[in-house]
């Protein structure tokens, strides 16, 4: 561990936090008041200090607004639904091609001689 580094695990104040994830303070006080599982400790002058879990939960939250999409409420439900911080989000439903019918198939079949013959027409 470098010199000035902290312990992983070290309590980390509001402007650390801020710093690691690169989201500005009043982001995490408004993650505080949407993410009910996001306590951190505060001391006197109401100064935050976040425990490691909090600052597991904190980078779970950020990624899965920033990176994965995810909004709010959907983190909200995630976060209710799975609990913890080690829950995975659930994958998303797999894309199943819808069945064509066959005489859809001769639809689209006489759909794209139509427009090779529009396309020719156009050319010439």
């Amino acid at each position: 561990m470098a010199t000035g580094e902290k312990s992983p695990d070290a309590f980390r104040t509001i402007g650390e936090l801020s710093a690691e994830l690169g989201v500005a303070q009043h982001i995490l006080r408004y993650w505080e008041t949407k993410f009910p599982q996001l306590k951190p400790l505060q001391r006197a002058g109401n100064r935050r200090y976040y425990r490691p879990d909090d600052v597991a939960l904190a980078r779970r939250i950020h990624r899965l607004l920033s990176e994965e999409g995810y909004t709010v409420k959907g983190v909200q439900k995630l976060l209710r639904s799975k609990g913890g911080v080690d829950a995975e989000p659930a994958q998303p439903p797999a894309f199943k091609m819808p069945s064509i019918p066959g005489d859809a198939l001769l639809d689209l079949d006489r759909l794209r001689s139509v427009r090779d013959q529009l396309a020719t027409a156009l050319r010439d």
